[in-house]
């Protein structure tokens, strides 16, 4: 049974709105009621069918389609040139799909699935390390990451572990089993690598603190080295380069011969119901979501309720949510850049024949190079713990001089006929609209000014 103090929620539909969806919008009402804000998480996915990004299938196909074209090229320079046009039509592709995420945050009315998405995107950081895998990121989310949302945290978990864009970032497909069949008698230098392992253990499930060894990071990569993929066929588990043998983890064994895939699924499942999992999930959730220091009770409610449940996220999600800590103050969190740009789409209403119709090269220097200069360059993360939370990271001088010219300047190119500056306060800011603000907007010499203005403010630039 949950307690009063869990119940007893003081629900703000305008803090809602900021605080656990992609902020207000002139066009669509914010959730009414916390049930309002989780209602259509595990719905049909709308954003997926109105505004579609590859999926990492499709994707590729295409690599593998491209690369069958350059196997039969009949020269060298033929070879290159067919490189260099895959390489243009993929960037040009993963432009196109950033647009396509701008324009779900702007018009989704299950926001949370959105902002969701991005936390568990992060949480599971990829990085693709050549200029074609680089593309890969947004379909990787699309398959791996959105399908689950609403699901096991343990389904989630295999979905990102085993997906290629993970093995590859994190170099797992040259990991091989000093005993299996594949390394002996072979002298290319290729053996056992660690990464996916520590990852798992350190950032995806039980937390930097958790309570594991050196040797349970190798014994996990032992499991872990019949992991792998191909262009073509995807993810494949190939027993010739696994670790023969059980290997203990957490002091459970797992595994045996013939080496299988199932002994590996069986050890995500068990790290996703440990209780240092369970744990750090429910603060990872708590300072996204809430504030760089969360109230330890808020942390305990949620842990409790993921211990409770065996990692259903819907149930996680509602006990954040329902507890008061959730609900403190105003707005608390510095938006990220990627937040906010979206954010400040949503709050004008961006047409998406408007976003459709921009050239290519103006598309990018309205909505992908700015977020580098406000130190978020796109799909490129500082490593496998994804970007950072703490606000400091994204108020340095730089930064914040780089917001402020975006929100001067980008408003007029992606809405031309630039909202009423009175009403604009209103419908951006809600409910943390201030005096000084309306006053400010209300004397700007153009709408253009008045607009920046108020995205400029701090009511909007938290959440």
């Amino acid at each position: 049974m949950e307690s009063t103090e869990a119940r007893a929620v003081t629900f703000s539909p305008d803090l809602a709105a900021l605080r656990f969806g992609c902020g207000l919008s002139p066009a669509l009402a914010p959730p009414a009621t916390p049930e309002a804000l989780l209602a259509g998480l595990d719905g049909p996915d709308a954003m997926s069918a109105r505004f579609p990004i590859e999926d990492f299938t499709a994707f590729s196909e295409q690599i593998a389609a491209a690369r069958a074209v350059r196997e039969t090229a009949k020269n060298r320079k033929d070879k290159i040139e067919n490189q260099r046009v895959l390489r243009r039509s993929l960037t040009a592709a993963r432009n196109r799909w950033h647009l396509q995420r701008l324009l779900r945050w702007t018009w989704s009315e299950t926001p949370l699935r959105e902002r969701l998405t991005a936390f568990w995107a992060d949480h599971f950081t990829v990085m693709g390390k050549s200029s074609i895998m680089l593309s890969g990121a947004l379909p990787y989310e699309q398959s791996a990451i959105r399908p689950h949302v609403a699901g096991r945290f343990a389904d989630l978990l295999i979905a990102v572990t085993t997906h290629p864009m993970m093995l590859h970032y994190l170099d797992q497909s040259a990991s091989v089993g000093p005993g299996s069949r594949l390394a002996r008698g072979r002298a290319d230098g290729r053996g056992l690598n660690e990464n996916l392992a520590r990852e798992v253990l350190e950032l995806h499930t039980l937390g930097v603190d958790g309570p594991y060894t050196q040797d349970d990071v190798r014994q996990l990569a032992e499991l872990f080295t019949g992991l792998t993929y191909t262009a073509a066929k995807g993810f494949a588990f190939q027993p010739r380069r696994a670790e023969p043998g059980a290997e203990t983890v957490l002091g459970k064994s797992y595994g045996g011969d013939p080496a299988r895939l199932e002994p590996v699924l069986d050890t995500l499942r068990d790290l996703a119901v440990h209780p240092a999992t369970a744990r750090h999930i429910a603060r990872k959730l708590a300072v996204h979501f809430v504030s760089d220091a969360p109230d330890p009770a808020l942390v305990d409610h949620v842990t409790a309720r993921y211990l409770e449940t065996g990692g259903d996220l819907m149930a996680v999600y509602g006990a954040l949510i329902e507890h008061p800590a959730a609900w403190a103050a105003g707005p608390a969190n510095i938006k990220p850049p990627l937040d906010y740009v979206a954010s400040a789409c949503r709050a004008l209403a961006v047409p998406p024949e408007r976003l459709a119709a921009l050239e290519p090269r103006r598309a990018r220097r309205l909505l992908i190079d700015p977020l580098a200069k406000m130190g978020q360059p796109l799909f490129r993360p500082r490593g496998p713990d994804g970007w950072a939370e703490e606000d400091a990271a994204w108020i340095t001088p730089q930064a914040v001089s780089a917001r402020l010219l975006w929100a001067l300047s980008a408003p007029s190119a992606l809405r031309p006929d630039l909202p009423e500056p009175r009403s604009f306060v209103d419908t951006t800011l809600g409910a943390f609209a201030t005096e000084p603000v309306r006053f400010a907007a209300a004397s700007a010499e153009s709408r253009a000014d008045a607009v920046g203005l108020v995205l400029s403010a701090p009511a909007f630039q938290r959440r």
